[in-house]
């Protein structure tokens, strides 16, 4: 395998050299990326010419640096890329970690899982790694316990094959997620992790600014989520294999009892129809848990919100309000909008798709109960 070692650096004069230094006595096959530095990052880098530098000016992020990396690499023929903080708090010498495990798992991109220790972080870093890790699971379903650290593996096919749209610290999430949408596996290695002295720590986060545009990118990516991947994920999955294998093992040969499974199905259909938008499908697995009614099944059944069937549920749903309020079921464009009127529609879809939800959620549990009651019987004397 041929990898290289990306190292995005941005005034961190003070530990760069050691960490360059510390890499080389592994391999040779380093690229640097100078992110605009206005410290003694260009003076170090003179010792190191022999290696790939790359400059630019003004600084541009950390994901613009480690995209002008894998540029470079592909350029130069590398298979993978290992990208390393230049702050000194990774060990170098954990790059034999990452290659030993992508040597098991040849195509997989691997994240360094970090031993974060609480009393030497600070509060606002572990709830930011908190949150990220729910966001990562709740948009791909996998779960890691470090979505934030730099050191990585990346298969840098992958790379080549992504338009990506993020310049800043978000591009690590961004990365992390779309490549788990491509169905790449996202795999964790443990890795070591220097907590020097607060009074020496360089951090170039800026948590008001950099949270903002973070948490900007996790709205776009629960979109695409809700009403892209996720649905057509789903409808992909609607094989007749899959389909047959799904009604054995959680229909016909599950330990539910039929009233279990049809108020798992009921669940799904009811949380689906909820004008809650971007948290159907989260609120639906919650309940599940909750009344601990098959989490597969609510799931399955709460995609009736998958994107062909969002415009009937919205107009079915705006019909059931207004029959409720008696302001007519009829939906009229008008050029002259107000405030009140918006609001009247507004209230009127959300009052329907309630009772909608509720209507469907007790006819799907009473539908299914039926219809289990016959052919699970079918299939236990057969």
């Amino acid at each position: 395998m041929r990898y290289c070692v990306i190292v995005p650096t941005y005034n961190n004069a003070k530990t760069l050299e050691t960490v360059i230094s510390d890499i080389l006595k592994i391999t040779k096959d380093i690229i640097i990326v100078n992110d605009g530095s206005n410290d003694n990052t260009t003076a170090i880098l003179r010792e190191f010419s022999y290696l790939n530098i790359i400059s630019y000016s003004p600084n541009r992020g950390k994901g613009y640096a480690v995209r002008q990396g894998f540029g470079k690499a592909i350029a130069l023929g590398y298979d993978y890329a290992i990208t390393i903080d230049s702050d000194g708090q990774h060990y170098p010498s954990d790059i034999e970690v990452f290659l030993n495990k992508s040597k098991e798992v040849p195509d997989a991109l691997i994240v360094g899982a970090r031993n974060l220790n609480p009393e030497k972080l600070s509060g606002g870093s572990r709830f930011a790694n908190r949150l990220s890790n729910f966001w990562y699971r709740f948009l791909t379903g996998i779960k890691l316990t470090d979505t934030q650290t730099g050191f990585r593996l990346y298969p840098l096919g992958l790379t080549r094959e992504m338009k990506f749209f993020t310049r800043k610290y978000e591009f690590e999430l961004e990365i992390l997620v779309r490549a788990a949408w491509r169905r790449t596996k996202v795999i964790s290695v443990p890795i070591r992790v220097y907590y020097p002295p607060r009074e020496e720590r360089i951090s170039h986060f800026r948590p008001f600014r950099d949270f903002a545009r973070i948490s900007f990118l996790n709205i776009i990516l629960t979109l695409i989520a809700v009403f892209y991947i996720k649905p057509f994920s789903f409808i992909k999955y609607l094989t007749k294999e899959n389909v047959r294998e799904f009604i054995d093992k959680h229909i016909l040969l599950t330990d539910d009892s039929n009233l279990q499974i049809s108020l798992a199905a009921a669940l799904g259909i009811f949380t689906g129809i909820l004008p809650v938008w971007g948290f159907q499908l989260l609120l639906a697995i919650a309940l599940a848990h909750i009344f601990r009614l098959s989490k597969f099944i609510t799931a399955v059944a709460a995609n009736i919100s998958i994107p062909p069937m969002i415009p009937l549920l919205l107009y079915l749903s705006y019909v059931t309000g207004g029959i409720m309020m008696g302001t007519g079921s009829n939906i009229r464009f008008s050029a002259s909008l107000t405030v009140k009127s918006f609001e009247t529609n507004l209230i009127q879809y959300i009052a329907g798709s309630i009772i909608l939800a509720v209507v469907l959620g007790v006819a799907s549990g009473i539908i299914t109960f039926m219809i289990l009651k016959i052919f699970r019987k079918k299939h236990i004397v057969k």
